[in-house]
């Protein structure tokens, strides 16, 4: 019976490509047209995957994978995940999937009801793994977050010091201003507003091991002066600041929260001061989170629509002085993240296990294909109490050496 409906709903699901599925009897049946995009096959090892993929695409076929109860003709993960997730963002659920997926989504305030305590075991989930592990993918400043490739044929290590200095424009420094840097991960954006903007950076994280690694570096750097990092939930910072700085965090808050974020946002800005959130979203309506991803990746988290965001700003009392909209880049970092991965994967082995590696992989490559075919995004919110705080064009923006000399001046 499930075999009969695993067909029915891959028959409405592809369309463009082709994708062979080989059942657990031994049946091999074919989908698509195999016009206009890519070719994949697929077996299936285990009596029980039809059932478990219905029920919970996501979930299942991570789980098989993972397991190698899915296997992948010429473990082509990127062949595969191409044609299951372009088709999916052309088609839909069929009719028979939409309570189901009514229900997840119903289900989502629950599971990302993030109060400190949650937020610190979710944070430790995937931010306390093995130092190593990120040495084997990230840059050298281990920048955790979309890269912005101003030129597209540059480097990881470019395109994440420019992301640095785009948002540092936005930021409009001056030396001694304070600046509170929510979810500071390993330090590499504090670090760089302090050294060549002058800040006074405050960065709060709730990983131990980014905690330890970021004041590491400030000290090495001799910026133990200008930058300090505590282990701290975001809604315990107490002060004013001059700016506020949030790179990849704001996906961890979880939809009950935003409206607490917002204000507390506002609460730590200075009356003529500037917020600068960066985050993933979604061009689309709110939705909910992959089960596979909040189980085995970021449990807790939610991609937002802009809609959601803009309506817990509203009723902060900030005023969004810039919005800005960034589609590919995402999918341009998590290539290279994908490719230096694979190319350390024996040393990922020596730290954990193939299942992990298999795991890890399937995350970059299902995350960098969202962005290519699914309208994900990334947004860079900049936020004042105040309409003047900011220059009324962006031309300041297009010259890259102004925020530095602003700096100097």
């Amino acid at each position: 019976m499930w075999s009969n409906i695993l067909h029915r709903f891959l028959t409405h699901l592809i369309r463009r490509g082709e994708l062979s599925v080989t059942y657990p009897d031994g049946t091999q049946r074919i989908y698509g047209d195999a016009t206009g995009g890519q070719r994949a096959a697929v077996s299936l090892h285990d009596p029980s995957l039809p059932r478990r993929i219905v029920l919970s695409p996501d979930m299942a076929v991570g789980e098989a994978y993972m397991d190698g109860k899915l296997r992948i003709e010429n473990d082509d993960l990127y062949g595969f995940l191409g044609v299951a997730i372009g088709n999916l963002a052309e088609q839909g659920q069929p009719w028979f999937r939409r309570p189901l997926e009514m229900v997840q989504h119903l289900g989502r305030w629950a599971a990302q009801f993030n109060p400190a305590p949650r937020a610190r075991a979710n944070v430790a989930h995937h931010y306390d793994l093995s130092g190593k592990l990120y040495d084997l993918f990230l840059d050298a400043d281990r920048q955790y977050s979309c890269a912005y490739f101003a030129d597209p044929g540059m480097s990881l290590e470019d395109a994440q010091t420019a992301k640095k200095h785009h948002i540092a424009a936005k930021l409009l420094l001056k030396p001694g201003m304070r600046v509170l840097d929510i979810g500071c991960g390993w330090g590499g954006m504090g670090l760089t507003l302090a050294r060549d903007y002058g800040a006074q950076v405050l960065g709060v994280t709730l990983s131990r091991e980014q905690h330890r690694v970021a004041n590491e570096r400030a000290r090495a750097a001799g910026l133990a002066d200008r930058a300090r990092f505590e282990l701290m939930d975001y809604r315990a910072v107490e002060g004013q600041f001059d700016r506020i700085v949030s790179i990849g965090m704001f996906e961890h808050v979880g939809v009950p929260h935003y409206r607490v974020y917002f204000d507390k946002v506002r609460e730590r800005l200075a009356p003529n001061g500037v917020a600068l959130i960066h985050s993933i979203g979604r061009a689309g309506p709110p939705g909910a989170t992959s089960p596979w991803i909040a189980k085995y990746i970021f449990p807790g988290g939610y991609v937002p629509a802009l809609s959601e965001m803009t309506r817990a700003v509203e009723n902060s009392g900030l005023i969004a002085t810039d919005v800005e909209v960034w589609r590919l880049h995402y999918a341009e970092t998590l290539r290279h993240w994908h490719d230096r991965f694979m190319a350390n994967v024996d040393a990922a082995r020596e730290l954990y296990d193939e299942r992990f590696c298999r795991m890890w992989r399937y995350y970059l490559v299902a995350s960098e294909l969202t962005f290519r075919l699914n309208r994900q995004v990334v947004f860079q919110m900049q936020l004042s109490p105040v309409q003047d705080a900011v220059p009324l064009t962006r031309d300041y923006l297009f010259d890259s050496g102004q925020a530095r000399r602003q700096a100097a001046e």
